[in-house]
């Protein structure tokens, strides 16, 4: 399976949105609508080169700070679905 390891920006939040978003029940940020904006993309072939890059830029300085945060993401691979049933 390929993995992406993205390094994203963290969107700051005013306490009056996180205290309305923790009152009603809902979501602060939703990342499927409204990503955090990304500095570097990178794509590793299995888990655990994804997880040693990740590693890598996690020493970047607005990593260690608290200004943007290393996301590893596996992307689906439609070859492992299953078993080939188009040959006979």
């Amino acid at each position: 399976m390929r993995f992406l390891i993205v390094r994203t920006d963290i969107r700051a939040a005013a306490d009056v949105d996180l205290a309305a978003a923790w009152a009603g029940g809902g979501r602060l940020r939703d990342e499927t609508t409204a990503p955090e904006p990304r500095r570097q993309v990178v794509h590793a072939e299995d888990r655990e080169a994804a997880l040693i890059l990740a590693r890598a830029l996690a020493t970047v300085g607005a990593v260690r700070r608290g200004r943007q945060r290393v996301k590893v993401l596996p992307l689906h691979d439609p070859t492992e679905d299953g078993p080939d049933t188009t040959t006979g």
